[in-house]
């Protein structure tokens, strides 16, 4: 048996999943200037987001069962020394397509995140699983909301290029610590890893709760990334024409959800986490609702991202120890299943952001997201039969 992870070894993962998940939207704020650079439609540059979406959703399948075989010190380091190498090359790419394809790399490798989430959960102390997947996922949503910011401070200062690789000397110093710091005992595998990726199908049939989990999850996220990749766009074409640091701002408004981050994993380890679920998707409800006011307003808008984002990370942070504690021998490959159909849903929403806003314009985009969540909130309603399973 793999002894309990240390309260140190839950904050490195925590960081490295924070510094390697920053990489799938550090460039967002820089979309327009990455495509001014490159003489690129932003049409074209804007599937830069959908492309690490993409890149993510291998990644689980091929990658996140890995942790069900091979010990945590060998495993974080490789994938973030292939994250540094697809970021160098994105940094030195002459064009679009050499551009989206390391991007699709970057996704693959930035899915350490949920490799370090699932190694925090399933090696937490006895009652500490949802405080151990919550301080991760803490880390993960401190990366989401910082890149933005660092990623737009660091394009004007040092251009988009050298932010990258900025953001590559990074992950190579957390592969040095992952080697390190974390435990080096290998997961007794009760399969092999071609028969582990054979079993990850059956697994939707086996487990309702699994099923429910990805029904939530992938309609939240779908939200999130069209509000927040239609956000980038919309404020670099509206009147003000805003810059990437400006846009990166906005990112700050998010703070709040990595605030109620402990406070959900305690709750998690306490009471069903269906309720808290639920209640973190119709909190992002309200703050689609205030966004929708229109972005010519910035209190408002700000308050809209922050109560929208708490929602989302709160519901996700009790969603993944709930798949977790379904079988912790078996969570790499149920975290696998969720988070492959969870990523390609939230691709879907990346990939239509564009071309929804510039249809239906921001209103068109926050309705849809509206959508979305209720029918999320429809879904993962708690029941008195649900509650007795959990």
């Amino acid at each position: 048996m793999t002894p309990p992870l240390s309260r140190g070894g839950t904050v490195l993962l925590a960081s490295i999943a924070g510094t390697a998940i920053a990489n799938n939207y550090a460039l967002q704020p820089a979309l327009a200037t990455v495509a001014a650079d490159l003489g690129a439609p932003l049409s074209v540059i804007g599937l830069v987001p959908a492309a690490a979406l993409g890149g993510c959703v291998l990644g689980f399948a091929f990658l996140l069962p890995l942790t069900d075989h091979l010990a945590p010190n060998r495993l974080v380091p490789a994938q973030l020394a292939a994250l540094a190498a697809a970021l160098t090359l994105a940094a030195a790419a002459p064009g679009a397509p050499v551009l989206l394809t390391a991007y699709l790399l970057i996704g693959a490798a930035a899915g350490v995140a949920a490799q370090a989430g699932n190694i925090a959960g399933r090696d937490a102390p006895p009652g500490r699983r949802g405080a151990g997947v919550a301080t991760v996922a803490a880390g993960m949503s401190a990366g989401i909301l910082l890149s933005r910011m660092a990623g737009g401070a660091l394009t004007d200062a040092l251009g988009w290029r050298r932010m990258l690789l900025v953001f590559s000397v990074l992950a190579l110093l957390g592969a040095l610590a992952a080697a390190r710091f974390l435990p080096g005992q290998r997961p007794l595998a009760r399969r092999t890893y071609r028969a582990t990726l054979a079993s990850l199908p059956p697994l939707l049939h086996r487990h309702p709760q699994l099923r429910r989990a990805v029904a939530t999850g992938g309609l939240w996220y779908f939200a999130f990334n069209l509000i927040w990749v239609a956000l980038a766009l919309a404020l670099a074409q509206g009147p003000d024409h805003l810059g990437p640091t400006a846009i990166g701002l906005y990112s700050l408004a998010g703070l709040l959800g990595f605030a109620v981050l402990p406070l959900t994993g305690r709750l998690t380890d306490r009471y069903a986490p269906q309720v808290l679920i639920s209640a973190g998707i119709l909190a992002a409800a309200a703050g689609t609702a205030l966004l929708a006011w229109g972005l010519d307003t910035p209190p408002v808008t700000a308050l809209g991202l922050a109560v929208f984002d708490a929602g989302c990370f709160a519901a996700q942070a009790a969603n993944q120890s709930r798949i977790i504690a379904l079988a912790p021998q078996q969570s790499g490959s149920l975290s696998s299943v969720y988070l492959v159909l969870y990523f390609t849903i939230g691709a879907v929403g990346t990939s239509l952001a564009a071309p929804l806003l510039n249809t239906l314009g921001w209103r068109g985009i926050t309705f849809t997201a509206l959508t979305a969540l209720l029918l999320a909130a429809l879904v993962a309603r708690p029941t008195p039969a649900r509650l007795a399973a959990n």
